[in-house]
């Protein structure tokens, strides 16, 4: 479907959006779409922190500084908030996420335009919430919004890219035209798995990185951190169907980069704690939100398992995680591992692995000569 200049300048005109989701970065969200002259409402199940938004144009549990849109008008009514909606975004955590949806279907319809901003993985079936969606509506016009966007900071005005994913035009454009201004800048994708696999993963490795930090590792080890990190997510991608160059771009390294170098990542916050010593749990309780990646990093790991897949980050994390090894030993143990091509899309790792194969056994036989 071909959308033209015409009919973008006209939906950003009253375009009517729905947001899902009470939170920081939904919060954020409706506010961007109000700047930009759309009908917004704002769905969350507390009433009282619903009248605040509507009232004070405050969310004071989530964005205490942030002065939302007034035209932004917040409900714990679904039926009210999603009846005229042409656009949707869902921004509920992954664990409830169905849930919700399920509460919202009859007052949902094939018309509108649904997007997850949700960067989680369910346990059963390892579904992602583009797929959920898909499922639980088989709707057309379905996609995703992921990127390096901590809702602080977008609250801040500061500068901010983000990618909308989806193989339908319609929904890449009204995305864009909803969003985008001068200080939030919307790129458009068609690899929608691989868009939406990128925010999921990069949680992981942001726990991994508040860890290093937190034991007090220095800029070359961040450094090969983060790189790793990225081979390690393309590589699991990629097996499961992604495009390896969606990882080069801001759902991917973009996105990576900023969760595994701000102490405003909910995830890195966890691994901080956990860097100094805290328990899985303590970390998640001093943090006081839902943190993704907790969950992300056992679902990556058993799917990993079952693919046959190399991910040695993601499984030294799980250690820390679940089987209570010091994350001191833990990254003592990974500096231990095989070391591999750089970049495995361009020399692959089953190529180096034969070649040192090779080598060792050259070697041997050189000292039985001896």
């Amino acid at each position: 479907m071909t959308v033209n200049s015409q009919d973008q300048q006209s939906t950003s005109m009253g375009l009517s959006v729905a947001v899902l989701g009470g939170g920081s970065f939904g919060t954020a969200l409706a506010s961007i779409a109000a700047d930009n002259g759309g009908e917004v409402r704002q769905w969350m199940r507390d009433v009282e922190l619903a009248a605040e938004i509507t009232q004070e144009h405050r969310n004071s549990r989530y964005l205490p500084d942030y002065a939302i849109n007034p035209a932004v008008w917040a409900s714990s009514d679904l039926k009210a908030v999603l009846e005229k909606a042409e656009l949707v975004f869902v921004a509920i955590p992954s664990k409830a996420f169905r849930s919700v949806l399920r509460q919202a279907l009859p007052y949902l319809n094939s018309d509108q335009i649904l997007v997850s901003t949700t960067k989680g993985i369910q346990e059963e079936g390892f579904k992602l919430m583009s797929q959920i969606l898909e499922e639980e509506t088989g709707f057309t016009h379905i996609g995703v919004l992921s990127g390096p966007n901590l809702a602080s900071e977008i609250a801040q005005k500061q500068l901010t890219a983000t990618v909308v994913a989806s193989d339908d035009a319609l929904t890449r454009a009204r995305v864009q035209t909803a969003l985008g201004c001068d200080y939030f800048r919307v790129y458009a994708s068609n690899d929608r798995y691989g868009v939406e696999l990128g925010g999921a993963l990069k949680n992981i490795y942001a726990i991994a990185a508040g860890m290093a930090a937190a034991l007090g590792m220095g800029e070359n080890t961040r450094s090969m951190l983060m790189t790793r990190a990225l081979a390690e997510m393309s590589r699991f991608a990629v097996a499961l169907g992604a495009n390896p160059l969606t990882f080069i771009g801001l759902a991917g390294v973009g996105d990576l980069i900023v969760t595994c170098s701000s102490s405003l990542s909910r995830n890195y916050r966890v691994g901080y704690a956990l860097g100094e010593g805290r328990t899985l749990d303590e970390a998640v309780e001093a943090l006081g939100q839902v943190a993704e990646g907790v969950n992300t990093v056992s679902l990556v790991c058993r799917k990993a398992s079952q693919e046959g897949i190399y991910m040695p980050l993601a499984a030294g994390l799980y250690q820390v995680l679940f089987k209570g090894v010091p994350a001191r030993q833990m990254a003592q143990l990974l500096m231990q591992n095989e070391q591999s091509s750089d970049v495995e899309f361009t020399l692959p790792r089953e190529i180096v692995q034969q070649q040192r194969q090779g080598d060792e056994k050259g070697q041997g036989a050189e000292e039985g000569t001896v």
